[in-house]
């Protein structure tokens, strides 16, 4: 007994070798189980726009039962299952708006200009004896909520030159 392929889509097992991986890679099994699986994972956008195109399934709604099943060229969506799944494309496309609002957007040349008169300052000033003041970058969570390693040192740490950045 050879190496084994075992196939995650059909949940099956076969010898491993080129004709038995093309015929099972070919066949219309695995090729349903296949598309069965990255169905799960389209945007509902996606299906709304694909079943609102195709006719509705005669046998499917006289019945209830289609004998093509999923792989049934028309669709086998009610009224009411279209209507939820609008609803659901909206409720959607409302969450992706919501999230691009509260990302702000990536602006360093602020951060450069602080980070520019600071070191004037730094080059400026000739007395090292002062404790260097530490900002926290903008967006971080308050002090109290990042681990130890990212709290900036206190004086009980030792004595730190003043070119300590965060950032």
């Amino acid at each position: 007994m050879g190496r084994r392929y075992f196939c995650d889509y059909c949940d099956r097992s076969f010898q491993d070798n080129l004709h038995n991986r093309k015929k099972h890679l070919n066949g219309i099994q695995h090729q349903r189980s296949k598309k069965a699986w990255y169905d799960v994972f389209r945007d509902a956008s996606e299906i709304f726009v694909e079943e609102e195109s195709k006719k509705h399934c005669r046998r499917f709604l006289q019945t209830g039962h289609c004998d093509f099943g999923p792989s049934c060229r028309f669709s086998h969506m009610t009224a009411e299952d279209m209507d939820a799944l609008k609803g659901r494309v909206e409720a959607e496309r409302i969450l992706k708006e919501n999230l691009s609002r509260q990302i702000p957007p990536c602006n360093v040349h602020p951060w450069l200009e602080e980070r520019a008169k600071r070191e004037s300052r730094r080059n400026d000033s000739a007395s090292i004896s002062e404790r260097p003041i530490y900002h926290l970058p903008p967006g971080w969570p308050p002090l109290c909520e990042l681990p130890p390693s990212l709290h900036p040192p206190t004086a009980a740490d030792g004595d730190h030159p003043g070119v300590l950045e965060w950032g």
